[in-house]
């Protein structure tokens, strides 16, 4: 069940989105996720987030929004904003089943890696060989693909699940989501992608909200 509904519906959503809609948009989309983990990890696994924590998500989304902002959702993609809301739906109940896998420790972080993306890899190749056929792939693509499947992929679904066995789901849910502020200042400092004001401003007031969330398990480990 995890491997279908992380890897098949979760990812397949996000590549027809990427399809249906620019990539600022799904990532602004992608990143409450956090929010709707932490409502549903009240009901679903008893993890109830202490009063810093929601200060810190309520941070963490506003600097989202600030880093987006202009924000353009327009009408004429709404199909696109369905789908899009259907994965960001999808992406928080695999990160709470995930959680509740993970956090009995009864399976190491790699067997369940391995099996879910086994099982959710599989169903959704054949899907795409079904819908689109078998694509021509060059040499260079292969290589990028490679690094993809491994490094992107196994080796980092691997520590997502090692989190979920320290971290409760909307914890884990907030580290995730600062991907878009380590992405930007990689653009920055390797292809020379320039961070405006608004989107600094943005990217502070998230890490800080980041922060937040993470305090209880700072004093914790003290």
């Amino acid at each position: 069940m995890l491997g279908f509904l992380f890897y098949t519906f979760t990812q397949g959503t996000q590549f027809i989105g990427l399809s249906l809609l620019p990539a600022v948009t799904v990532s602004l989309l992608l990143n409450f996720t956090p929010i709707i983990v932490a409502v549903m990890g009240i009901f679903l696994l008893s993890e109830k987030p202490t009063l810093l924590q929601w200060l810190g998500a309520g941070l963490f989304i506003v600097g989202i929004l600030a880093y987006f902002y202009p924000v353009n959702l327009s009408t004429n993609k709404a199909l696109g904003i369905i789908v899009m809301i259907i994965g960001v739906l999808a992406n928080s109940a695999s990160a709470i089943l995930g959680r509740n896998i993970n956090r009995s420790a009864k399976f190491t972080p790699l067997t369940v890696t391995i099996i879910s993306m086994g099982v959710g890899s599989v169903i959704l190749l054949t899907v795409g060989l079904i819908v689109q056929g078998l694509p021509s792939i060059s040499t260079k693509n292969f290589l990028f693909l490679l690094w993809l499947a491994i490094v992107n992929t196994a080796f980092a679904f691997t520590l997502w699940n090692l989190t979920l066995q320290k971290l409760t789901a909307m914890e884990s849910s907030i580290i995730n989501g600062t991907m878009l502020i380590q992405i930007a200042i990689l653009a920055w400092i390797f292809i020379g992608e320039p961070i405006t004001f608004m989107e600094g401003i943005g990217m502070l007031i998230a890490v800080i909200g980041a922060f937040f969330v993470q305090i209880k398990k700072i004093k914790t480990i003290q």
